[in-house]
């Protein structure tokens, strides 16, 4: 189906729903409208039991550049009011990516700037072509990469992400990989094989286990043994446990067959 003339979403019979960013003439830049799309196209998929996994992807040689300059120039030119609005929306879309109940993939190639680093971060998983660069590079046009912020820091860290920020500089797929921007990289013809490879993973999984997953660790920060999170752990895997997809896994497992929700290659 045709979300937006800037972004295409398709859903195969597996569930996996592949929503791309469709302006390959401006290196798939964002603006208002695509914004708007692909926030619209997330919240619709996580409405819909059918889909399983979410793919983000852009269309042609590059993933994302970021900002449209044109938005970009608009928003200069704008009161305060109207840019905190602007902005909210940005911000709305990042979090309603990055706290999907199911699984993320971005499929990156070519450009990731700017916000198109922190497209890339809100996702639960990017995979690279090798060839890819990647710029947080707000700095160079007297701005700050505010709202993609937090998702750069949680998957970097944040010296790392600060050091990005700060210096705007190109890196490589290859220290993309070593700093947490992506989890894998692989040769360009070979990124179609290496994202089936993980559906195909991601797929075999119970798909509550999956949001479970998801909820639990949002809420978990790296050290906290304490009291709240031993709660928090514990009342979580008491209640899975004793839910039908989990008893379905257990049957699955001892009557050595695949679970009902496990789609095989």
């Amino acid at each position: 189906m045709q979300a937006h003339e800037s972004l295409q979403v398709q859903t195969d019979a597996r569930g996996v729903a592949t929503l791309t960013m469709h302006r390959p003439e401006r290196f798939n830049a964002f603006d208002e409208a695509l914004i708007q799309a692909l926030h619209q196209a997330v919240q619709a998929c996580v409405a819909d039991p059918a889909v399983r996994v979410l793919v983000l992807a852009g269309a042609g040689k590059h993933f994302s550049a970021g900002a449209d300059i044109g938005w970009m120039r608009r928003a200069a030119a704008a009161p305060e009011d109207v840019n905190r609005a602007d902005a909210q929306a940005f911000a709305a879309m990042l979090a309603a990516l990055a706290a999907c109940p199911k699984p993320t993939v971005a499929r990156v190639q070519g450009l990731a700037l700017g916000g198109g680093v922190g497209l890339a971060c809100a996702c639960d998983i990017a995979i690279a072509t090798e060839d890819a660069q990647f710029a947080v590079s707000e700095a160079r046009f007297g701005i700050l990469p505010a709202v993609i912020g937090p998702y750069v820091i949680r998957a970097a860290g944040p010296r790392q992400a600060q050091r990005l920020a700060l210096m705007a500089h190109r890196i490589g797929a290859a220290e993309a990989l070593r700093l947490g921007l992506v989890q894998q990289t692989v040769p360009a013809a070979e990124l179609d094989a290496a994202i089936e490879a993980t559906l195909t993973e991601l797929l075999a999984s119970g798909p509550q286990a999956q949001a479970e997953i998801k909820a639990l660790f949002a809420q978990l920060r790296p050290g906290d043994f304490g009291p709240e999170a031993q709660a928090l752990t514990a009342a979580t895997i008491a209640r899975v446990r004793s839910t039908p997809e989990a008893r379905e896994g257990f049957a699955a497992f001892t009557e050595k067959r695949p679970a009902t929700w496990s789609i095989q290659p």
